[in-house]
């Protein structure tokens, strides 16, 4: 068994540490005055200086720590975390990203980066050098310099997660001039002797002008789990050095029955840190994705036996194949819920897009959040960042209006983006929605028709108008910018979404604003499906697209082929023949079934000879040979062991409304 590598172990947590300090710059740009905000900060920058240090990046640690000093100031109140500091702190927080992630590689700009922060938290308070050099001086020359007595046990757990003591007493030694003692009278025996646990105590004899201060951040992140006391000594009984330390070794009684009431305690705190520690664990994600394809082969396995079991007479047969339904369908949702992840984690890294758009474009924005405990796949979410970044942009860019057009327009200076997520269903819906001035329908239709995608007479409704957007290449912007422009965006937001079995909406109101919807699944590994019969070929509908399912009217056979409506409760429904779309050469069922699917406001019927059932569906890739093949998105197999291909239900529907559009022309 391999050993986790303890570069990559440190690259991990860090990120989540870069990204806890994004997410905390960014709020303090906000309530600059939480000092809250400020400690979290701070700590963040901590623990990555310490990690850095230990795991031997010792570049990262470097920079972190004149980082860190700058940002001291802001802490002790000597400086204001105003925007310019926010900026150049989230710039420092960049540059801290690359040297963790490209190791060894000269980067530049570090040191100007650390420059403006210097000159940044001193201007914010211009007396401010001159006390810091005074500070300094202070442990060696000041009257209220003294002895200081910090004795501190480590909690249990500390060694195991990466905490090393002789890091924490140099960082003691750089507070004021030191004596050092470790205290071993509680080391068991060799043969008892667990290496991961600190079983010595350490007694620390400090000169300084009350460190407790600079102590507790020593130990910002132990103070939980571990026994510290900081004590003055008494001048009286101060002494040299040496003597000192002489004298202080002869622990007294009194402290000995001090250290077993402490003991009493300690056998607490490192069960209930172990409880804390153990209630969530990091796994890798390969073998999350290696489990659902075992849980996938289960449900096929399941499937198979529970077939198997309805042609049998055997009770007992029947008996074991439907418990083994129950456990796997048990196991196939607990499984799919270890995969889902909160959508908050994706929403948080657009608080820094908007921020650097607000600043560039010089627009005043409010970027507002909601529905970040929703869960998706986590497949999902990773390739949902670059459709919402160019979302994201274009409605700062082109919806959001400038300051003076939005007062002409009765409307705040500041511009309102919103980006929510709820459950519709079995699918999610994601709005990214602005209060910008809205789509310019009729700047839609004129480049639609000058890029040759509609006719000067064709009539069409503004959501399909709307649809235009996403053709590549298609943009109505005046002017290319660093930002858009050039009709790269939208048409990418549009392929992914569909590789995604989702859809995309997008409503506008003149003068109001514009909403984006993504409609996904809440999976991609496992899905219902309805089984259906088209010839001698079986096919899968994904359920979450099935509106209802009627039977084919006799009168229907008279209608000419490709051009067929339904009437569904007073609305006309196209649908499509699958026979014809598959070639089937075998004489079609008497009575054919028509199921009607949706995607988004469209819907279409499609002609089956069967439907047989519905069933559990494990979803597996086409190979690149077929990738080509629009009408199908995946395969699975059936209980049987034969293969079934799934229906893309959003590509045939738009083939049903190219049918529909064919006919109202016609």
């Amino acid at each position: 068994m391999s050993m986790p590598d303890p570069s990559e172990t440190f690259r991990q947590e860090a990120r989540e540490l870069i990204e806890q300090l994004e997410q905390g710059l960014l709020d303090l740009e906000q309530r600059p005055g939480d000092g809250d905000l400020v400690n979290s900060v701070f700590r963040a920058l901590h623990t990555i200086k310490g990690s850095g240090a230990m795991f031997g990046f010792t570049e990262v640690a470097t920079f972190v720590h004149e980082f860190e000093t700058a940002f001291d100031r802001v802490r002790k109140g000597e400086s204001a975390p105003t925007p310019e500091l926010i900026a150049v702190a989230l710039d420092a927080k960049d540059h801290v990203h690359k040297l963790i992630e490209e190791p060894g590689v000269q980067l530049a700009g570090g040191e100007a980066i650390l420059v403006a922060l210097r000159k940044i938290v001193a201007g914010g308070a211009a007396p401010a050098p001159v006390p810091a050099a005074a500070a300094v001086a202070a442990p060696a020359s000041a009257p209220a310099a003294g002895l200081w007595r910090i004795r501190f046990r480590l909690p249990a757990d500390c060694i195991a997660f990466g905490t090393n003591p002789l890091l924490l007493l140099e960082e003691i030694a750089g507070i004021g001039p030191c004596v050092v003692r470790a205290l071993t009278d509680q080391v068991p025996p060799l043969a008892a002797l667990d290496p991961e646990v600190p079983h010595v105590e350490w007694e620390v004899d400090l000169e300084a002008a009350d460190p407790r201060a600079a102590i507790d951040d020593v130990f910002l992140f132990l103070r939980d789990g571990m026994d510290l006391s900081v004590e003055p000594v008494p001048s009286e009984a101060a002494s040299p050095a040496p003597a000192a330390a002489a004298e202080i070794a002869a622990v007294p009684e009194a402290a000995h029955a001090a250290k077993e009431a402490k003991e009493t305690k300690e056998t607490k705190t490192p069960a209930a840190a172990a409880e804390k520690a153990g209630s969530s664990m990091r796994v890798p994600a390969e073998r999350l994705d290696e489990l659902m394809d075992r849980v996938g082969e289960l449900v096929i396995a399941q499937a198979r036996l529970t077939q198997i079991a309805a042609s049998s007479s055997d009770i007992g047969l029947k008996t074991i194949a439907e418990e083994l339904e129950r456990l796997s369908s048990g196991l196939r949702d607990t499984t799919m819920g270890i995969r889902m992840v909160p959508i908050g984690s994706l929403f948080g890294r657009f608080r820094r897009l908007v921020h650097d758009l607000s600043r560039d474009l010089d627009k005043e924005i409010e970027f507002i959040t909601t529905g970040e405990e929703t869960e998706l796949d986590k497949t999902m979410i990773e390739r949902l960042a670059d459709p919402l970044v160019h979302l994201i942009r274009n409605a700062v860019d082109h919806g959001l209006e400038d300051a003076e057009i939005r007062a002409r327009s009765g409307k705040p200076a500041h511009g309102t983006v919103r980006l929510s997520a709820v459950y519709a269903g079995a699918e999610v819906a994601i709005s990214v929605s602005d209060d910008g001035a809205g789509l310019n329908a009729e700047r839609i239709r004129a480049k639609a028709e000058e890029a040759g995608l509609l006719t000067p007479d064709a009539k069409v409704t503004e959501a399909e108008l709307f649809q235009m957007i996403f053709h590549p290449g298609f943009s109505t912007a005046k002017e290319i910018t660093a930002l858009s422009g050039r009709g790269v965006g939208m048409d990418v937001v549009k392929r992914t979404i569909d590789g995604l079995r989702g859809s995309i909406d997008l409503t506008s109101t003149p003068g109001k604003g514009t909403t984006a919807t993504l409609r996904l699944p809440l999976t991609l590994a496992i899905i219902d499906g309805m089984l259906v019969r088209v010839g001698n070929g079986r096919y899968t509908i994904p359920l979450a697209a099935v509106e209802e399912c009627v039977e084919l009217p006799a009168s229907a056979d008279q209608v000419s082929r490709g051009r067929n409506f339904l009437d569904i409760r007073g609305s006309l429904v196209p649908f499509i023949r699958l026979r014809e779309i598959f070639g089937c050469q075998t004489p079609p069922d008497e009575h054919q079934k028509v199921v009607i699917v949706s995607s988004g406001d469209m819907r279409v019927g499609l002609v089956v000879d069967q439907i047989i059932g519905n069933n559990q569906t494990v979803i597996k890739q086409l190979s690149k040979l077929h990738s080509g093949i629009k009408t199908f998105s995946g395969a699975t197999i059936l209980g049987d062991g034969t293969v079934a291909l799934i229906l893309d239900a959003m590509h045939l529907v738009g083939v049903g409304q190219s049918f529909e559009q064919a006919g109202r022309a016609a």
